[in-house]
């Protein structure tokens, strides 16, 4: 009889900085020859299509909103949905649970650690996620995108493991890529992006500010620029107006095509992000999401910063005349790029997908049995 290879359950939030690191991970354990199954909610659904050999759950989940109303809804949607996770979880039997984060991860986690089974947790961020935070204490195993992990207690930092953040094997492929031929008076490719769902300010400042370079440098420019729904047809026509080539839209499926080519990257700094640009090697102008109470994104890009890979904006200091000033010296100093492209690189971790697959490997097998005590298999514990 044909032995049945082992079952691994990944759970995830539903945005694509939490589902795209799970599928590198699931693409990394079905080369293993494991079998994958993927929950999550509503949401990372549109991620998860056409994805081969993954099977896809969706179970209810709920964020504790605010005022006693939200509260009681996004506890009674969490329940709905440990319950639901609980009838999955008995009827796959996994080997072990991964989780990353995200309210909706939180159901298959928690229950897998109910039932005594054997749970990883991955944070893409520098400061750990709430979800997480509460699954900490229980997990075998913590994998950390960076050496930062704030919000994990000292009891349970003897678990953790720096893996890095797990970007697509098509990205990961361009570690090892020069970076495109940059002339002094030659074209200059920038790429804005925005996150899942946009970034206005980039749409009411980057327009204006590169309307205002000469006709020389303005002619340099090819521009691709991920817009909210609302402000591309107003982007459009200024780009167009100011005679700056330039490609827009809402979502973009050539991510890993678009960074290959480019030689600047301007875009909010969420791990998923930080992890593809300095795996890929591109330098950026980070302009991190200033409403996160823990100021994650500000953190998550300061170490790209610190190693000379990128440099910082905030969204007060993200104005025309700011960002006009750094452009002209990008393209008056080429050089400038070429050296940051470097130091990104060297903040990237390209085997990150494998390393979370050692890590997933070694407990499967049962051979991480003293998780009181630090990894010491072949990656090493950073």
């Amino acid at each position: 009889m044909k032995k049945v290879s082992k079952l691994i359950l990944l759970s995830s939030g539903g945005t694509g900085g939490h589902v795209f690191p799970a599928i590198a991970l699931a693409k990394d354990l079905l080369s293993r020859g494991y079998r994958v199954h993927f929950v999550t909610e509503s949401r990372g659904q549109k991620y998860l299509q056409n994805i081969e050999g993954i099977e896809v759950h969706v179970i209810k989940s709920g964020t504790l909103g605010s005022g006693v109303l939200g509260k009681i809804k996004g506890l009674t949607s969490l329940g709905l949905g440990i319950l639901q996770a609980g009838k999955l979880i008995d009827r796959l039997q996994p080997s072990i649970v991964v989780g990353f984060g995200g309210y909706p991860s939180f159901p298959g986690v928690y229950v897998a650690q109910k039932r005594k089974i054997p749970t990883i947790i991955h944070e893409q961020n520098a400061i750990l996620g709430k979800a997480n935070v509460m699954l900490a204490s229980k997990a075998d195993r913590i994998a950390l995108s960076m050496k930062r992990g704030d919000g994990l207690d000292e009891v349970d930092s003897v678990r953790s493991i720096v893996t890095g953040n797990p970007v697509r094997e098509e990205v990961s492929e361009l570690y090892n890529k020069p970076y495109p031929a940059l002339e002094t008076d030659g074209p200059l490719n920038i790429f804005i992006v925005g996150g899942s769902l946009g970034a206005k300010v980039f749409s009411d400042v980057l327009p204006s500010a590169l309307s205002q370079l000469s006709a020389a440098y303005k002619a340099r420019l090819n521009i691709v620029q991920q817009c909210r729904e609302e402000d591309i047809e107003k982007v459009r026509t200024q780009y167009a107006d100011a005679g700056i080539k330039a490609k827009l839209g809402v979502f973009f499926d050539n991510v890993p095509e678009i960074l290959q080519t480019s030689h600047l990257i301007i875009a909010r700094s969420g791990a998923s992000t930080v992890a593809e640009v300095t795996t890929a090697g591109r330098p950026a102008i980070f302009v991190p999401y200033p409403y996160h109470a823990d100021q994650q994104q500000k953190i998550n890009a300061e170490a790209v910063v610190d190693a000379g890979g990128a440099w910082m904006m905030s969204q007060n200091g993200f104005t025309e005349e700011a960002l006009l000033a750094r452009l002209e010296t990008f393209l008056q100093n080429p050089e400038t790029l070429f050296r940051a492209a470097e130091a990104s690189r060297e903040c990237g971790k390209p085997d990150a997908a494998r390393r979370l697959g050692n890590l997933v490997t070694a407990i499967a097998s049962g051979w991480d049995k003293e998780a009181n005590k630090r990894f010491d298999l072949t990656q090493g514990h950073d």
